[in-house]
């Protein structure tokens, strides 16, 4: 288990996502399901019993991510479509163990293994949608991904109205990306979180993807435990020195979550 420091470093971005796709295709690729449990009345208000029925024997094709989004995707087409939101994450086990405190569905297969969606908040979701009709999720390319250059992510900054550290956070421009990653990002690319994102000069937003790209790289994919967050460059750091000048790092709010930057480095 990870250990949850706090509750916004919790949330998982996109290595972490990543992380949990691997381990949760590991458990699940092609088996077949031999049950499918809601334990929690707001998943429950998603799907019907009729429809959670119809996934047994239901063999499971493949396990895809996108974004923060993660996919069952079933031999007849349909999609059961997971996404945690801001602390949910899966556990592996038994059909028969005792479930987590925690857990909010379970997923079981015909071979006695088990997957569990655990959230201690609550707010993670599943939707299953027909083979005719997949998720239209509405994402921009990943940070990896060939298409985003800096050039076309300038063009698509010049559109935005608002400071930079938001707008990163819209999935729509960069997938995956989140409140975490996008700070760090900001940091090593020396760009104040309250610039204008449509000022920022192609020089700058060359430094900034070059940042992200750095930033997703090294992360470890683990769930902010407190080694993994000693090795983050200004995130939750308020007060403490700036790893490259030594001036003390700042926390404003910015659209309800916390940024921390270098008054020095990023002015």
């Amino acid at each position: 288990m990870f250990l949850r420091v706090n509750r916004e470093r919790a949330m998982p971005e996109l290595p972490e996502v990543e992380s949990a796709v691997r381990r949760l295709r590991k458990a699940a690729l092609g088996k077949t399901i031999a049950r499918v449990e809601l334990l929690h009345p707001a998943l429950k208000r998603r799907i019907t019993p009729a429809r959670l029925r119809s996934l047994r024997g239901a063999r499971v094709h493949a396990v895809e991510r996108r974004g923060k989004h993660q996919l069952f995707v079933f031999d007849d087409g349909r999609v059961l479509h997971a996404h945690f939101r801001m602390t949910g994450d899966w556990l592996v086990d038994r059909a028969g163990d005792e479930l987590p405190r925690f857990a909010r569905a379970t997923i079981a297969f015909d071979d006695g293994s088990r997957v569990i969606l655990e959230d201690p908040r609550m707010l993670s979701t599943l939707e299953l949608h027909a083979a005719n009709a997949p998720p239209d999720l509405g994402l921009g390319p990943e940070p990896g991904d060939r298409s985003l250059t800096a050039k076309s992510l300038h063009t698509m900054l010049a559109k935005k109205r608002g400071p930079i550290k938001p707008v990163l956070l819209d999935q729509r421009v960069i997938a995956g990306l989140g409140n975490i990653y996008a700070a760090e990002s900001l940091w090593h690319s020396r760009i104040a979180p309250t610039a204008a994102a449509s000022t920022l000069t192609p020089k700058q937003v060359d430094a900034l993807l070059v940042a992200i790209r750095k930033v997703i790289k090294a992360a470890t994919g683990a769930r902010y435990t407190d080694s993994s967050v000693s090795r983050l460059a200004v995130y939750d750091r308020e007060g403490k020195p700036c790893r490259r000048c030594k001036t003390a790092v700042e926390r404003i709010v910015q659209a309800g979550r916390s940024t921390y930057f270098c008054p020095h480095c990023q002015a």
